[in-house]
């Protein structure tokens, strides 16, 4: 990477959240959420074409993940608490708006923000996650996709999920990434940094909590459309997500386009690394509101 990486360090009333960051300090402050099970280091390959093209960007290992603080319940790791953490990073940087990407969960948290506080958001872009409305109306109405989510189900079930999760040296999380996406998309390296991530003291609980805190509390949107640019890329291949939930989504977007991949899976940007980037920077450099769709 010929950028430099630095370590920040950001907190919200009490939790510790560790970012790394590249780019100039003054540039258009870009922040990027992982998701599950992932942590900063899921975005690694468009940190660099982003600060290169002039942003300056954030990217947080999620509480609960990595070397972010770990509170101990579920209460904590409610929608609510996940975007306040977003809100505080731009407080924290002086920003009144931000650019924002997520994929997975951290998908899930920047669709929320903008939903909550659309007027700290400049433009939005997600990963292979749809519009939370549309998330909850599948759920409750396609038998395929409540069979393709078995595992929220699943992680609602206490110690157990850590504890087959965490199993013959984390034998199930690194098999599911490597069952999930293309052939060679993660290396022994990168399996070997999740592993480490996952060992953190309280990490996996932590993480998991995520999905009991949505089965837990919900979270209401006083209006459901989303009102910022926004930019939906996702891989028509993904194992937990039907594609369908891609172009339902725009429904509820006022300026909102798709990029679809046919050969890609959930893992987009990592098996999409250089079209992810060039998308992104064109999206959070462009002026004008994006068309309605776009294949790419």
């Amino acid at each position: 990477m010929k950028v430099s990486l630095e370590k920040v360090p950001f907190e919200n009333r009490g939790v510790a959240l560790h970012a790394m960051a590249a780019g100039p300090k003054d540039g258009p402050v870009a922040v990027l959420l992982h998701g599950f099970p992932e942590f900063w280091y899921g975005w690694r390959k468009q940190i660099e074409p982003l600060a290169e093209a002039g942003f300056r960007v954030i990217v947080p290992d999620q509480r609960g993940y990595n070397l972010s603080g770990k509170p101990r319940g579920v209460a904590p790791y409610a929608l609510t608490e996940l975007v306040s953490d977003v809100i505080a990073i731009a407080d924290e940087l002086g920003q009144k708006k931000i650019l924002l990407a997520g994929h997975d969960w951290g998908a899930v948290v920047a669709w929320s923000t903008a939903l909550l506080h659309p007027k700290r958001i400049a433009k939005l872009a997600v990963v292979n996650v749809p519009h939370p409305s549309v998330m909850r109306r599948f759920l409750k109405t396609r038998p395929r996709q409540i069979w393709r989510s078995w595992y929220i189900f699943f992680f609602q079930i206490p110690w157990l999920a850590e504890t087959i999760f965490s199993a013959l040296d984390f034998y199930v999380g690194t098999r599911a990434l490597l069952r999930s996406s293309r052939p060679g998309t993660f290396s022994a390296d990168d399996l070997a940094q999740y592993r480490a991530a996952w060992s953190q003291p309280g990490a996996l609980a932590s993480m998991i909590n995520w999905y009991r805190a949505a089965g837990r509390y919900r979270t209401r949107f006083a209006d459901h459309t989303v009102r910022v640019p926004t930019r939906i890329l996702w891989g028509e291949r993904d194992q937990f997500l039907m594609s369908e939930m891609a172009r339902e989504s725009l429904r509820y977007c006022t300026h909102g386009e798709l990029c679809s991949f046919p050969d890609a899976t959930h893992w987009l940007q990592h098996e999409e690394p250089a079209k992810v980037s060039e998308l992104l920077v064109k999206f959070f450099l462009s002026r004008s509101p994006p068309s309605e769709t776009t294949q790419g």
